[in-house]
């Protein structure tokens, strides 16, 4: 046996009920009950009814209570020193009751400081503290000594079987727990795999079409440009123009989706810094970002962004000029986000009573779809929409 197996603790799982039957955790607690039971009777029949030395012995058992469920919870922390003063005061007053005249007490609490010790304790800890306790227990009893042997063993063998069972239990439970990480990392490659072979059709088709129609808007720009002012000739460019910048904004979304599947994008914060000064609503605007920042999964993450781009992208076409202020806070669970202006009027208050414009319903979808939720109406002059969703 090696040097380790002496002073290795049980592992917690072993040591904890997790991983039980219903049938085990009730012989378990029927067992406890018997033994409560048993010093129980013992405390009042030993001394009788009469007088005062019953409610010391029932005192006497609830105390050994407090230490057993103490010491169960020192050793299920792996603290050596204060297991063993536990398991020392269990077995002295297990002393003291037996100079009481409670012998079947102090047999109880021998035997089980025995086994449990055996259970729950290091090897090279648990054999003496057994040794003593069931020496202790040996001198106490008054059978033949070949059935105080026989006795003796039998503990000390259940001990060490209760031992072997905890700890088979908890390599089963870290068995489960490794097969169900390996399983979660398998559906995450699997899922991550997806996403990249959908990125890549993306890519492949939307992006190379995009691509190829801002080219061939920018060559009939250029060619429009040519020819002779004229009312048709500048309608006819203000729509290429304006074709041309939708194509531009939609490569720039495709990239930005192409990004998300990847897991390459990038944090909120800039994005909403960059979305505000390179694309703002026309008047002055500015973010603010409180709590303490960190990564957001890829779905919260695309959620603050859309939500962010339309209410920018409404305010600039429902109240151009206003001020806006954007408000970004990272919760102990969730993230928010705050998008007020300063203007809107007449038309917010349209836009809140119809439920139509500001891109509500698709925002709404969007939160509601993560768990989160999503808030828009006037506020004072102008209009607000705050969306929180779990991150």
């Amino acid at each position: 046996m090696s040097t380790d197996v002496w002073f290795t603790w049980p592992s917690r799982e072993a040591l904890s009920r997790e991983g039980l039957s219903r049938a085990r955790l009730g012989i378990m607690w029927g067992v406890r009950g018997l033994l409560f039971g048993g010093m129980l009777w013992t405390a009042i029949s030993a001394k009788g009814p009469d007088g005062w030395s019953w409610v010391v012995g029932v005192a006497m058992v609830l105390v050994m209570v407090v230490l057993a469920r103490a010491f169960w919870r020192q050793t299920l922390a792996h603290r050596l020193w204060p297991s063993l003063g536990l398991l020392a005061l269990l077995m002295a007053s297990a002393v003291a009751a037996q100079r009481t005249d409670w012998d079947v007490f102090a047999i109880i609490v021998w035997c089980g400081c025995a086994i449990s010790a055996l259970e729950r304790l290091p090897l090279g800890a648990a054999v003496p503290c057994t040794l003593v306790a069931l020496g202790a227990y040996a001198v106490v009893n008054t059978d033949n000594w070949l059935t105080t042997a026989l006795t003796t063993a039998g503990l000390g063998l259940a001990g060490y079987v209760l031992r072997l069972d905890a700890e088979a239990r908890g390599s089963a439970q870290r068995l489960l727990a490794q097969e169900r990480a390996a399983r979660a990392a398998e559906a995450e490659s699997a899922a991550l795999a997806e996403r990249a072979r959908i990125a890549r059709e993306i890519h492949d088709v939307l992006a190379h079409s995009l691509s190829a129609q801002l080219v061939h808007l920018e060559a009939a720009r250029l060619m429009i440009e040519r020819e002779p002012a004229g009312d048709f000739r500048d309608r006819i460019l203000e729509r290429v123009v304006a074709a041309r910048s939708m194509a531009r904004d939609g490569l720039a979304e495709t990239r930005q989706a192409l990004s998300a599947l990847r897991g390459e994008i990038t944090p909120v914060e800039d994005f909403l810094h960059t979305l505000v000064d390179g694309g703002g609503p026309g008047g002055p605007a500015g973010v603010e970002v409180a709590g303490e920042r960190r990564p957001l999964t890829a779905e919260a993450s695309q959620a603050v962004r859309r939500v962010a781009q339309e209410a920018l992208t409404n305010v600039r076409k429902h109240a151009p000029g206003a001020a806006v202020a954007v408000r970004l806070e990272y919760l102990p669970d969730e993230v928010a986000l705050e998008v007020r202006d300063s203007g809107g009027g007449r038309v917010a208050e349209e836009l809140a009573v119809s439920g139509s414009g500001y891109g509500l319903l698709g925002m709404r979808e969007r939160a509601e779809l993560l768990g989160g939720t999503l808030e828009a109406g006037p506020e004072e002059e102008g209009f607000v929409v705050r969306l929180r969703v779990p991150a």
